[in-house]
């Protein structure tokens, strides 16, 4: 690569590297950019890190870095996304690009934006030398973001709503194992709206994506039926029915 001066891009710079150097006169350069989902405590939460160096040193972002020669975008994804959580096999997908020249004051940097499903918070103890620090934050109710990352966590909500209604990728954010009411709580919490419970398991049921297992959940209410995915893979299929316009 030519010289040129260093510059901090979008979420500082890629794994174990200090110092990367963009040349002025080159080619825009890429990164990427994950938004990670979980739930936790009824909550739909996106996993942020404290940018550490560069034009927004201590502000919030999403995880991220640049796409270093001869890689993928989708590898450096995979890459962070592991670094944050230490899982492997996550539900992950691209979003879109995000090419504003001046979203990053230092530099000229296009953004590949992804989205992950996590059915746990991981570790996420924010160790990783490039941030200050690491923590999940409710998504709706996040602070206030560096570079454009509010119009990422708005796609990729939007994103992430859409395709629960046409495809099975909820499965990403449960265990093995769980109830009826665990499922639709997902959906709730993710949509925020609810949902009618007869309707809903009806639908569910019809789809032939979920097996009863002979075991059931005891608590203070009263047992409840466990059920497993008879395939834990993305599939389009019609989970939920559209909304009726107004």
């Amino acid at each position: 690569m030519p010289n040129g001066r260093s510059v901090a891009c979008s979420n500082s710079v890629p794994d174990g590297v200090s110092g990367t150097t963009v040349a002025t006169s080159a080619a825009p350069a890429v990164a990427v950019d994950v938004i990670i989902f979980t739930i936790d405590g009824g909550e739909l939460h996106a996993l942020l890190v404290q940018v550490k160096h560069g034009p927004f040193a201590g502000a919030w972002a999403f995880p991220g870095g640049l796409v270093p020669l001869r890689e993928a975008p989708e590898v450096t994804a995979e890459r962070e996304l592991f670094a944050q959580t230490g899982l492997h096999d996550l539900y992950l997908e691209q979003l879109r690009t995000f090419g504003d020249p001046a979203r990053d004051p230092h530099a000229h940097v296009v953004s590949v934006a992804y989205f992950a499903l996590v059915p746990n918070r991981g570790r996420a103890f924010g160790a990783h030398p490039k941030y200050a620090r690491a923590e999940w934050f409710p998504v709706r109710q996040l602070p206030s973001l560096a570079y454009d990352h509010a119009a990422m966590a708005a796609y990729a909500l939007a994103r992430l709503q859409a395709k629960l209604e046409y495809t099975n990728i909820v499965y990403s954010l449960l265990p093995e194992e769980f109830t009826l009411g665990e499922l639709q709580d997902m959906y709730e919490i993710i949509l925020g709206r609810a949902l009618d419970r007869r309707n809903f398991r009806k639908r569910i049921r019809a789809l032939g994506l979920l097996r009863g297992l002979r075991r059931q959940r005891r608590g203070r209410h009263r047992p409840a039926q466990l059920y497993a995915f008879t395939r834990r893979e993305p599939m389009n299929v019609r989970m939920l029915r559209p909304r009726a316009s107004a």
